[in-house]
């Protein structure tokens, strides 16, 4: 509140005034604002999210003014963006996804006894440890696309200014055209390989299994002792991961394959899900 008014306010309680309100005054009174128009201003709304404030005046012949009023003051409405996801799961995915959960938790109780919940703890150099078995011996693969040059967002490029310093420029650039596909394999402790093809060089079986005889020799330095306690590799069913030549490999080195990632959402890693104790 300014000084000004302050000063008004403290002559208006001098002069005898006792109430905070705004007094009766003179005019015609708001006749719009009622309870009729409510709920024709709400069911305009509800039978369609989209529309605009500018609309409903012309359909409702009332002030704008007065629509506003009761959209924001009356009603409550804020008109928000909706929020993006990754896809729109179908119910057949969604009861995929019900049955390869009820399967790893099954998979828990086989390698804890009759213990389920899997304890998680921040370990040594911030890792997550887990007392589970199989979170110990898995390792998750997939592939993505990068790009040779991604420019720095709006938010990355900020800078501190004094209210008297230029403000900054930054033209507005385009990521590179050019990409190259990256393999990423990494289990509960981080990454373990990762592999970059060469540009026009595309994924086969034959160059999976060289990623994987690259894998292999990244986790006998990395992780000592895993291979001898068996490796359990979880990717999705990608041609190059069900062919023959890799399912021959995975069985000449022991090597069990977990449950596929289901290739419709990305971040379906069982690593995400895991059941904690209350």
């Amino acid at each position: 509140m300014s000084r000004s008014r302050v000063y008004q306010w403290c002559t208006w309680f001098g002069e005898g005034r006792t109430s905070l309100g705004d007094e009766p005054k003179s005019g015609r009174p708001k006749t719009s604002t009622n309870e009729e128009n409510t709920i024709r201003v709400d069911e305009l709304i509800r039978c369609d999210r989209s529309m605009k404030i500018r609309e409903i005046p012309l359909k409702l012949e009332i002030p704008k003014g007065t629509v506003h009023e009761i959209v924001h003051d009356t009603l409550g409405y804020r008109k928000v963006s909706a929020r993006w996801v990754p896809k729109m799961l179908t119910e057949d995915h969604k009861l995929q996804r019900v049955e390869i959960s009820q399967r790893l938790l099954q998979r828990c109780q086989q390698d804890n006894g009759d213990e389920v919940t899997t304890h998680i703890g921040v370990g040594p150099g911030g890792y997550f440890q887990a007392n589970n078995n199989l979170f110990d011996n898995l390792i998750t693969g997939n592939e993505t696309w990068v790009h040779l040059n991604t420019p720095e967002t709006k938010r990355d490029s900020m800078t501190w200014k004094h209210p008297s310093s230029p403000v900054t420029k930054k033209f507005k650039v385009q990521r590179s055209a050019a990409k190259v596909m990256a393999t990423v394999f990494w289990d509960a402790k981080g990454v373990i390989l990762l592999d970059i093809l060469s540009q026009g060089q595309c994924i086969n079986a034959a160059r999976y299994c060289s990623t994987l005889d690259r894998l292999k020799e990244a986790i006998r330095r990395k992780r000592p002792g895993l291979l001898r306690r068996g490796v359990v590799l979880q990717h999705d069913n990608a041609t190059p991961h069900s062919a023959n030549l890799t399912q021959q490999w995975l069985q000449r080195y022991g090597w069990e394959k977990f449950f596929p990632i289901l290739p419709t959402v990305q971040t379906w890693h069982p690593l995400t899900f895991i059941c904690l104790d209350p």
